[in-house]
């Protein structure tokens, strides 16, 4: 709930010195049910001063009170009727009459009594909530009660104007009083509540609605108050006419219902996964005004595009309609559809501007090109002019000589002639991609990431499995291709990064039993490894025509058709934000089990691939009288390095054979124990059929 702020100056002491000045000049009594214990001395005294009202006779009594009384009704104590401020309570007040007052005519007193309180009260309020620390709308309201209070004293003096002519009795003076009784009274209550919770801003807003709400049955009281409701109204529509027209934030004491967090930079965009620039830097605070709350979202909004184009350098000019003016306020809700025309602006005149100026689509396609390998030709060239560097471990691996590498890749291709290919840069990760995933912890993995030993993996992983693209976004861009987008992209690069790696090492190994047919060799061992190429090769091209044909271009066509007709920029980070999501998930990236599985069968054909060679050479080499056996633990070792001294080899066909048949077991067991896996959640993810019908189909073919 808002209160009052220390904000701004002070009041000056020689106000609070004079009471006079303030209305706060009336005695402090202990309230008690006596009346001779709660007047004090002074009363007592001034009483004594006077003769008792009681040796009056009663007309002249009616005269002395209606003249106290006129003095009571604007907060001055009369000769007979004294006024108290109650001790250790400031906002309430005791009046009392002289006891030897005629009895009817203390009972007339007394039901004129709650007006002269009610203007005290509101007096008060108007003085206390007219300090600067006190905030805009209570200014207003204080100033409007002010205006209201001149027209309560002018009733005041006709009144005494009558009763200095004559006409004016204790009847008529109650019966004058009556059309204020119900305004004040209502004034009253909500200032009361106002004062004992110190409301600011929005919280004397809906205490005002809600006052006017409870006093719908009496259309003049229910009109004032909505009179007041548009004079408060009137200093909060000022500081929400700037925000939603120009994208600032004019609000000296705090009262907004819009909060700014300048601890957030827009630079964080780029650089921190968890950045919360766009969500946090403008929020909604709680107390927002009730006739606000259902376009609370839409002023937020608004203002923030506005800011967004602001701070691009980008001239904000909402177009000015008939009565544009947010001051308008009524209840023909004519704010409401100026709210509605500047967030259609702020949407239209932003989204244009990212797609015009700034080539929001055109960088989504480039991104689409070099990380998701839309347009791989470069990565061709790389992975043969960067083969060394990348057969090296992370901590050896040179990012400069990388660069320079994909430099001359990017310059030597087709993608030299694209003018966003400068925005391309490397990085090297230090660890594996299940190690990458699990520390990400705002993606909804399907289970539990699998446990790794970090010196294991430190000495086992290449630049090939943590080698990845970056890419230069800018601000406005960043707001939809933020450090969160780029980090997904790059976990789809790397995973695809590798397959092609996989598939390069598969075909080298294919087109080396190809040149053994062209040589004429023939035997059982050529033709069981050549079978299980085959197979292996299957297995890699099926996955990689799952993750681009099923997956990524499917996906990716669908966002793009729906960043066309978006409407605003919240939109296309929502269509965005999902088409990664839905990417990661259908690329088996967030199924932590399937994933570890499908590296450990790219894995197996690492390993043959790199021991290929070897077992080629070993048919066709002489036999050799030592070491005339050679375990596969060995054949796995050679992978991506060429080996510093050529390894012993078996001669004889049959060992071959056994080393290929052993490869051959253990890449299909792998293959069938995804079988299980995709079975259980191809019914909660349908998306796996496609896979399961694509990969296990190599595990068919390999036992048939």
């Amino acid at each position: 709930m808002d209160t009052i702020s220390s904000i701004g100056p002070s009041t000056p002491q020689w106000n609070i010195d004079r009471p006079f000045l303030t209305g706060q000049f009336h005695q402090e009594v202990t309230l008690t049910s006596g009346f001779a214990e709660s007047k004090g001395n002074s009363v007592d005294l001034r009483f004594e001063s006077e003769k008792p009202i009681g040796c009056y006779s009663a007309s002249v009594q009616e005269l002395i009170v209606i003249d106290d009384l006129l003095s009571t009704l604007i907060g001055i104590e009369g000769r007979y009727i004294s006024i108290n401020r109650v001790r250790g309570n400031e906002d309430s007040f005791s009046f009392h009459v002289e006891g030897s007052m005629d009895l009817a005519l203390q009972e007339s007193s007394k039901r004129i009594f709650p007006l002269c309180r009610s203007y005290l009260l509101i007096n008060q309020f108007v003085e206390s909530r007219s300090q600067f620390k006190s905030g805009l709308v209570n200014h207003a309201f204080a100033a409007a009660l002010r205006a209201f209070l001149l027209d309560y004293q002018a009733m005041v003096a006709q009144l005494e104007h009558q009763f200095r002519l004559g006409r004016l009795s204790i009847q008529g003076l109650w019966f004058y009083c009556q059309p204020m009784m119900g305004s004040m009274q209502a004034l009253s209550i909500v200032i009361r509540k106002a004062l004992s919770c110190n409301f600011v801003g929005s919280a004397v807003l809906n205490l005002l609605q809600n006052q006017a709400k409870v006093m719908a049955g009496n259309y003049l009281v229910r009109s004032l108050l909505e009179k007041m409701i548009e004079y408060a109204n009137s200093a909060y529509l000022g500081i929400l006419e700037r925000w939603v027209y120009e994208g600032v934030i004019d609000d000296p004491h705090d009262e907004f219902f819009i909060a700014e967090n300048k601890s957030l930079k827009k630079e964080s965009l780029t650089q921190d996964y968890d950045a919360m620039y766009w969500r946090q830097r403008y929020s909604l605070k709680d107390d927002i005004p009730c006739f606000l709350a259902n376009s609370a979202e839409t002023i937020l909004t608004t203002g923030k595009y506005l800011n967004v184009m602001r701070e691009c350098g980008h001239s904000v000019q909402v177009p000015a309609l008939e009565n544009s003016k947010l001051m308008n306020f009524g209840s023909n809700d004519h704010y409401l559809e100026c709210i509605k025309s500047a967030y259609d602006f702020a949407s239209g005149e932003l989204l244009n501007l990212m797609k015009e100026k700034y080539g929001l689509i055109g960088k989504l396609r480039s991104i689409k090109h070099y990380l998701l390998l839309d347009q791989g030709d470069f990565l061709v060239h790389f992975m043969d002019i960067a083969r060394d560097e990348l057969a090296k471990t992370p901590n050896e691996i040179s990012v400069e000589k990388l660069q320079s590498l994909l430099d001359l890749a990017l310059r030597s291709t087709a993608a030299a002639a694209d003018p966003l290919h400068e925005d391309v840069t490397c990085s090297v990760d230090i660890c594996s991609l299940l190690k990458r995933l699990s520390t990400l912890k705002d993606l909804q993995t399907g289970d539990t990431m699998p446990e790794t030993d970090a010196l294991e993996e430190s000495l086992s992983i290449t630049g090939v499995e943590t080698f990845s693209v970056n890419y230069k976004v800018q601000w406005p861009l960043s707001l939809v291709i933020s450090r969160k987008a780029l980090t997904k992209y790059q976990l789809i690069f790397r995973f695809l990064f590798h397959c092609k790696h996989v598939h390069r090492q598969l075909c080298a190994a294919w087109q080396v039993h190809q040149g053994a047919r062209a040589r004429d060799m023939h035997g059982t061992g050529i033709s069981t490894s050549s079978i299980l190429c085959r197979n292996m090769l299957k297995f890699i091209n099926s996955l990689l025509h799952y993750l681009t044909f099923e997956v990524l271009e499917p996906n990716w066509h669908v966002m793009h058709n729906k960043l066309e007709n978006a409407k605003s920029i919240d939109e296309v980070i929502q269509y965005h934000d999902f088409f990664m999501e839905k990417c990661l998930k259908e690329c088996s990236l967030l199924l932590p089990s399937l994933l570890k599985k499908l590296e450990k069968l790219k894995l197996i054909c690492l390993q043959y691939a790199a021991a290929t060679q070897w077992l080629m050479n070993s048919i066709e080499s002489p036999p050799y009288t030592n070491n005339s056996s050679h375990s596969l633990e060995n054949l796995k070792v050679l992978k991506l390095r060429k080996p510093s001294k050529k390894p012993n080899s078996p001669t004889e066909e049959s060992t071959v054979i056994e080393c290929v048949l052993k490869f051959e077991r253990e890449f299909t067991a792998e293959l069938q124990s995804l079988r299980p896996i995709l079975s259980s959640r191809d019914q909660a993810e349908p998306y796996l059929t496609h896979l399961a019908q694509l990969i296990l189909g190599v595990g068919m073919d390999q036992q048939m």
